[in-house]
């Protein structure tokens, strides 16, 4: 099943009328989680212009609909910056040892979130989400965050760690 990206979905609406333009964007705010002062600070409009048209007010020029569309784009799919948003907790993250990494010729950096529990790690993703292109996190909270997030997420899988962990613990009791 193909999907249709949300914005194209926002572009197809003000094609038709005001009233869908309206049922759309008021559905991918929600969806995305963005109030409309965040939107209006990400696409540089008053504030005033996003509840007009939300409320039926007014309908947006050529440039404002450019506007908010650039914005919902760069929330969406997370801007064009060139890095990877690494969620754990602090002693995972200090573990670390690569800040920037190299695929296939090209460079990135890996941007840490500190989190101790799972709420922080859930909060963290979503704050992720709106810059980051792609998120890695811990297993216990990555089917949680794909569905939060509009953007690919990786798990950490541990498996040397633990295997060590699992030694030291056998050597604690047993030895």
């Amino acid at each position: 099943m193909v999907q249709v990206d949300p914005i194209d979905k926002l572009i197809r609406a003000a094609l038709i009328s005001d009233e869908e333009s309206v049922l759309t964007l008021t559905h991918l705010l929600h969806h995305l989680r963005i109030s409309v002062r965040e939107l209006s600070e990400k696409s540089g409009i008053a504030q005033s212009s996003p509840y007009k048209i939300l409320h039926g007010k007014g309908s947006p020029n050529f440039a404002t609909l450019r506007e908010i569309i650039n914005a919902l784009r760069q929330f969406y799919h997370g801007g064009e910056e060139d890095f990877i948003r690494l969620i754990a907790a602090r002693q995972v993250l200090e573990s670390v040892e690569d800040r920037v990494i190299d695929i296939e010729g090209h460079r990135r950096r890996v941007r840490e979130y500190p989190v101790h529990t799972m709420e922080d790690a859930i909060v963290a993703a979503v704050r992720a989400g709106r810059g980051a292109p792609a998120i890695v996190c811990a297993p216990i909270v990555s089917s949680v965050i794909e569905q939060l997030v509009h953007i690919p997420v990786a798990t950490i899988i541990p498996s040397e760690s633990v295997k060590r962990a699992i030694e030291g613990a056998a050597r604690k009791v047993w030895f």
